[in-house]
């Protein structure tokens, strides 16, 4: 059995419905403060098989151990944690407590249970601003833009520690770059609370008729466009990246980084041209100045998790938006939608 942490959220739902189509037991752990345990129910509905779920907060160690006694768990994919960039400079020491102290629990309890195969939901902040392009995992680590990014890099130097100290360990740290879109069948996505962080959340809010305008942060970075360049990765093909992360864990000690990422950069201008065509109409869009700590450009050199895990990203960007698309159109309040609206729409 394969235990979730933050399986209700976006990309462990995805990462749930992956595993189960690949026969795996799963359980998954969420305290839904950013999630829904609506998609969960969605997914039952997509594969026919009940999710087993415990509804916690992954520091809790004392539940932790229980949980462990309590299911044959093998593996542990890590997700559970808090990711608004902006609310991390508000309410650093959140994160810090929250995605630090959480991990370190976490390992904690597997430890004294004897379970030592961990994927761990990194990012590409902990690049911090890569002096060159594409980002190997060669690159160093720098210094991440936030608390966010920082509690990333803390945790995966806990995890270094943690492994050079028993050898029964084996982590797998993958660094997302940007992951977008959502499963084919519209069922479940990304459901963000407030206002989005991120790009393609925002347009689609956009799209819907929930925000007015789409806001671009700065049109003079040293881009063909002026506008930020990104990797955008489809989550299915990130979560797939998981479980071919899972896999390889099982012939092989110690720690291991790959990136998850297309190789390609996209403007923020080419990214609303291309859902302008996917929508057939205009998305409104103002110029603003430029956000403190965003940087100019940033994709990845997958090459390495091609080598070694052979996975690489499949979904190209019209299909990442048309998906995305498909999700928020349907859902256009996310997972709060009624769920005769869904029955009428599905």
């Amino acid at each position: 059995m394969i235990l979730v942490t933050g399986g209700a959220g976006y990309i462990g739902s995805h990462a749930v419905y992956e595993l189960l189509q690949a026969g795996h037991q799963v359980l998954v752990l969420d305290n839904l403060c950013n999630s829904s345990r609506q998609s969960l129910a969605r997914i039952e509905q997509l594969v026919g098989r009940r999710v087993e779920f415990v509804r916690a907060d992954v520091r809790n160690r004392a539940m932790l151990s229980s949980l462990f006694a309590s299911f044959p768990v093998t593996a542990v994919l890590h997700f559970a944690g808090l990711k608004a960039v902006g609310e991390s400079v508000a309410e650093p020491l959140r994160y810090y407590e929250t995605n630090v102290s959480g991990s370190i629990a976490l390992c904690q309890a597997m430890a004294e249970a004897g379970i030592f195969r961990l994927v761990f939901s990194s990012s590409a902040t902990v690049y911090g601003e890569a002096s060159q392009m594409p980002i190997s995992e060669d690159c160093p680590t720098g210094q991440p833009t936030n608390p966010y990014g920082q509690s990333k890099l803390m945790i995966e130097n806990v995890l270094r520690g943690l492994a050079a100290s028993d050898p029964r360990w084996s982590i797998g740290l993958l660094r997302y770059f940007n992951p977008i879109g959502a499963h084919e069948s519209g069922l479940i996505g990304e459901d963000p609370t407030g206002v989005p962080n991120n790009l393609v959340p925002y347009m689609l809010q956009v799209a819907v008729g929930r925000r007015a305008a789409l806001n671009i942060y700065g049109d003079d970075y040293p881009t063909p466009d002026g506008t930020g360049v990104r990797d955008y990765i489809h989550v299915v093909d990130l979560a797939r990246g998981h479980l071919k992360a899972l896999e390889r864990l099982e012939q092989q000690r110690g720690v291991a980084v790959w990136n998850l990422g297309t190789g390609r950069g996209y403007s923020v201008l080419e990214m609303v041209r291309t859902f302008e065509a996917v929508i057939g109409r205009p998305l409104p869009h103002v110029i603003c100045p430029r956000r403190p700590g965003d940087i100019a450009q940033c994709w990845s050199d997958p090459g390495k998790a091609w080598r070694e895990l052979d996975w690489r990203a499949e979904r190209d960007l019209t299909a990442m938006l048309a998906d995305a698309w498909r999700w928020q159109s349907r859902n256009p309040h996310g997972y709060a939608q009624p769920a005769k609206t869904l029955a009428a729409t599905g």
